[in-house]
């Protein structure tokens, strides 16, 4: 028995010495060319991951009657006397305000929160903003590129806009971009809205995992939180204009 035995422990190491001389250098091939199936599988799975995060934002469309809003077309003329269109934006991300360059109050802190965003995001080519004129009969081309040069406006795509009759510019705050404007009493939100490359506006969730729809303009990132304390938006909407840019 014990003989046998033996005989099949050589059997044995025969076969492990055969696999061994076939196999190994194989084996050892791969590893030399870098051919491992399963890793190289696991690493593109990732990769894949990871660029389908860095594609898919995850910021909402504000969606009305189940459609996706989208910017209506419009036409006005800008600070330099040229005539803008919604399809100068397409392509680009854009913040949105209404306001009037003669108002005391709120439209001078939006200006210097846009110029903050301006500045930090001085790096992107596809990126806007366009700011309408309530007041279109005061604020001409003219004063508008005044407006601008106090104000320190840099980026070629950031355009006041005015030559429109009131109505039209209550039409497309109120309707257009849902923002509140009252052209007969001279007031306006102190919201701004964010429009993706392809003209829908966006937004995140709030804390109710609604659509938050506008952003508010008023408190600076300084201020941290105004007299009632709402905390300042500038910095949630500066990251939500790279996570459109990056989609």
């Amino acid at each position: 028995m014990a003989k046998k035995s033996n005989y099949s422990y050589i059997g044995i190491a025969f076969i492990i010495l055969v696999f061994g001389v076939i196999f190994i250098p194989k084996i050892v091939d791969r590893i030399q060319n870098k051919d491992i199936v399963r890793e190289d599988s696991r690493s593109n799975a990732i990769a894949k991951d990871a660029a389908i995060k860095t594609k898919d934002s995850n910021l909402n469309f504000l969606v009305i009657n189940g459609e996706r809003k989208k910017v209506p077309a419009f036409s006005f003329i800008n600070q330099d006397g040229k005539t803008i269109t919604n399809k100068d934006y397409l392509g680009k991300v854009y913040v949105v305000e209404f306001f009037f360059t003669t108002c005391p109050t709120i439209c001078p802190r939006m200006s210097r929160n846009l110029v903050s965003i301006q500045d930090d995001l001085k790096e992107f080519e596809n990126f806007g903003i366009a700011s309408f004129s309530i007041m279109p009969e005061t604020d001409t081309p003219e004063v508008l590129q005044t407006y601008a040069e106090n104000f320190g406006i840099t980026n070629p795509d950031w355009n006041l806009l005015t030559g429109k009759g009131e109505d039209e510019v209550y039409q497309l705050a109120n309707v257009g971009f849902n923002i509140f404007v009252d052209t007969d009493n001279f007031e306006h939100s102190g919201d701004f809205a964010l429009v993706d490359k392809n003209g829908y506006l966006r937004s995140r969730d709030d804390n109710f995992g609604n659509p938050k729809i506008f952003y508010k303009g008023v408190i600076s990132e300084q201020e941290k939180m105004d007299e009632d304390g709402n905390e300042q938006e500038i910095t949630m909407l500066k990251e939500d204009i790279k996570k459109l840019l990056n989609e």
